[in-house]
């Protein structure tokens, strides 16, 4: 079989003849590439035209010889486009305008139409395919909806999620307002990117793991089972869940659907498949930070995740988090070699 159906058939637990690997944030400011580019632009005029969001994202795939590339973009590039107004500073991530703490600001949020006022994503996408010429698949992605929430309520990112939890104790209903409204809006977007090529989705819950067992189970999960089961392409398109954190309710998270479960490097890798079941692929895990390790150190850890996976059909090595910034380049490349060399089976 093509290698460039390694990925793909991978997430569907097929057979295959090594673990494939792909890095969550693996275009980044790591790549002296992707750092000129950046030098030019600010992030997000780089998110908002389409012949730099694919360069960008074709750069992981020629550089370190992944088998997946996932469309450069932002999850917030959703939030902006239902009202909210959006700027990343230098050192201190994303800020967004009047965070919503109301039932009125949760009603001032639009639903947009993503073909429309997603346009450049879309474009990206058509692009990005177009230059891949097949060598390998194109993921799409979008937070969840109580990422995309603890965002537009704290109006950044946040250690304490005090003001997203205070809405979500305080003012259940329009806490509830504010997820269906996030929910429908992430069905609407990762089904336009399926219209526009992508081959694979990923749901990024990145702040789940700041929740108890269950208020996740609460106030979470039933939007997350909707979310799963009206992406249009579900079964022909596989979809990986991605919940940070959310090693104490594994459990629930698949319960919330997905036919892989991405898991962070907080819980060993055997541990959190057996959880979830053999029946859904498993993708991670190692910890990111392990890159700034020796070589050998490296290895070991890889060949420590491979074990834990143990050949079984349906693991895709990944990182348990994204790339940090200042991992040396060409660590990444060598950990690539390693998952393709210990990976073969």
């Amino acid at each position: 079989m093509s290698e460039r159906q390694l990925f793909i058939r991978a997430c569907w637990r097929e057979e295959v003849e090594r673990t494939p690997v792909w890095l969550m944030r693996q275009a980044g400011r790591y790549m002296r590439a992707y750092r000129r580019i950046r030098g030019r632009h600010s992030f997000l005029e780089m998110c908002k035209n389409p012949r730099i969001a694919a360069e960008v994202t074709l750069q992981p795939v020629e550089r370190l010889g992944v088998d997946a590339a996932i469309l450069f973009s932002d999850i917030l590039v959703l939030v902006e486009a239902m009202g909210m107004r959006l700027e990343f500073h230098e050192g201190l991530g994303p800020r967004l305008s009047e965070p919503v703490r109301t039932p009125e600001g949760v009603h001032r949020l639009r639903v947009p139409d993503v073909e429309r006022d997603l346009h450049y994503v879309m474009e990206a996408i058509k692009l990005a395919r177009k230059k891949l010429r097949g060598r390998v698949p194109l993921i799409g992605f979008s937070g969840a909806p109580f990422t995309l929430a603890s965002y537009v309520i704290e109006g950044r990112s946040s250690r304490s999620f005090r003001f997203t939890k205070e809405m979500m104790f305080s003012q259940p209903e329009a806490f509830c307002a504010l997820m269906e409204k996030l929910t429908t809006a992430v069905i609407d977007y990762v089904n336009a990117q399926v219209d526009a090529g992508v081959q694979a989705l990923q749901i990024f819950d990145s702040w789940a793991g700041c929740l108890a067992p269950q208020d996740y189970e609460q106030y979470v999960l039933p939007h997350m089972r909707r979310l799963f089961s009206e992406i249009e392409a579900r079964g022909e398109v596989p979809v990986i869940h991605f919940a940070n954190q959310a090693g104490t309710f594994l459990e629930k998270v698949r319960l919330a659907g997905g036919d892989v479960i991405g898991v962070d490097w907080r819980i060993p890798l055997d541990e959190a498949w057996r959880r979830v079941g053999y029946e859904v692929g498993i993708q991670g895990n190692l910890d990111p930070l392990a890159l700034f390790a020796p070589l050998h150190e490296i290895e070991r850890r890889v060949r420590d995740v491979l074990d834990r996976a143990a050949s079984r059909p349906g693991h895709i090595f990944n990182l348990g988090h994204g790339v940090h910034k200042d991992t040396p380049e060409e660590k990444v490349v060598a950990l690539v070699k390693m998952v393709k060399r210990l990976g073969a089976r």
